[in-house]
């Protein structure tokens, strides 16, 4: 009942935040927090770190950008091109990357993911380091996509039905095979399960996701450049991942939220504490954004290994166990089995 209520109440704050915040910077948030949710379904459930997942979320921009623009074709159908194109070269990565384990399959996919963006890089449809410039957002079941807050609420619709994919999948016999490869492969294994196989539908499923998030990015922002298949991409949303809580449901959402704001409005904050305190090296902080990600992940592994909402997690759960203990130790005095 609480989950419930938790939940209605974060839907009832996404729908009023346009009212308080500027809805495209609001729509790139959910954006990446569906990137981060497809790819902590990988890692953080099936227990594959992926290197090049950057790579899904690319070519799923590339295609809804090149439908829209080029081919002419309508919003739905772009979006599901790029959702199908990026679960063709899931299932082709996937299906390399498998057969290896540990490192070497990260390494595979970042080998993947690179020859990606190189094709990405030369070939004459996605205009190389210009990018695809002016992607039409055009309409959706008769709304007009180019007002902001209808797009939002449209984006919105689109996370909460990725979001909710993945709850069913994870809460499924499906999602609790992977959970079982993730914990014990041989053991999984031994009870007859195909891993190999379970592990591909795992490796498409999130690639598809990703791909979504990079289609509905481009309708948003209405272009799309290299920066989405870059290796860098792929280790920010290992970041997102790990700072948010690696195999919780929603700390992938958290640490995308936290990245992305620190990203965008780490200039002002810096402009506010040289304000504050009369120093000036703090108006330089929106240069180093780089160096700021690098000490929240540093921080991140020393101090916060589960994350921002695992620690929150484990702390709840210590208080809940030491009322329960609290409440035992009276009946115990007393000589009475508890």
């Amino acid at each position: 009942m609480n989950k419930k209520i938790l939940c209605m109440v974060a839907l009832a704050l996404a729908l009023a935040a346009p009212m308080f915040a500027y809805p495209v910077f609001l729509m790139k948030l959910l954006c990446f927090g569906l990137f981060a949710c497809a790819f902590n379904l990988l890692i953080g459930y099936t227990g594959l770190l992926s290197f090049g997942h950057a790579a899904f979320l690319g070519t799923g921009g590339y295609v809804a950008g090149y439908a829209l623009t080029t081919l002419g074709l309508p919003v739905p159908v772009g979006i599901l091109l790029a959702v199908l194109a990026s679960s063709v070269l899931g299932l082709v990565m996937g299906a390399l990357a498998i057969r290896r384990q540990g490192i070497y399959f990260s390494m595979i996919t970042l080998a993947l993911a690179q020859m990606v963006y190189f094709a990405a890089l030369r070939a004459p449809f996605t205009h190389g380091e210009d990018g695809l410039q002016g992607v039409p957002r055009g309409s959706l079941f008769g709304l007009d996509l180019s007002n902001d807050l209808t797009l939002y609420y449209v984006v919105l619709a689109i996370f909460v039905a990725g979001f909710a994919l993945i709850v069913r999948t994870i809460h499924s016999p499906f999602g609790q095979v992977l959970r079982a490869i993730k914990e014990n492969e041989p053991r999984a294994i031994s009870l007859g399960y195909d891993v190999d196989r379970y592990k591909l539908l795992a490796f498409v499923l999130s690639s598809a996701l990703a791909g979504l998030a990079g289609a509905t990015k481009t309708l948003v922002l209405s272009f799309e450049t290299l920066t989405d298949v870059h290796w860098t991409m792929s280790g920010l949303v290992i970041l997102m991942t790990l700072v948010g809580g690696m195999g919780t449901l929603v700390g992938p959402i958290v640490g995308a939220f936290l990245i992305i704001s620190l990203e965008n409005r780490l200039g002002d904050l810096g402009a506010w504490l040289a304000q504050v305190t009369h120093v000036e090296w703090f108006s330089t902080l929106g240069e180093s954004v780089g160096m700021v990600t690098g000490l929240v992940f540093v921080a991140c592994v020393l101090l916060f290994r589960r994350g921002v909402v695992g620690e929150i997690g484990a702390l709840l759960e210590a208080r809940q166990r030491a009322g329960a203990a609290g409440t035992v130790t009276p009946a115990a005095a007393n000589g009475t089995r508890p």
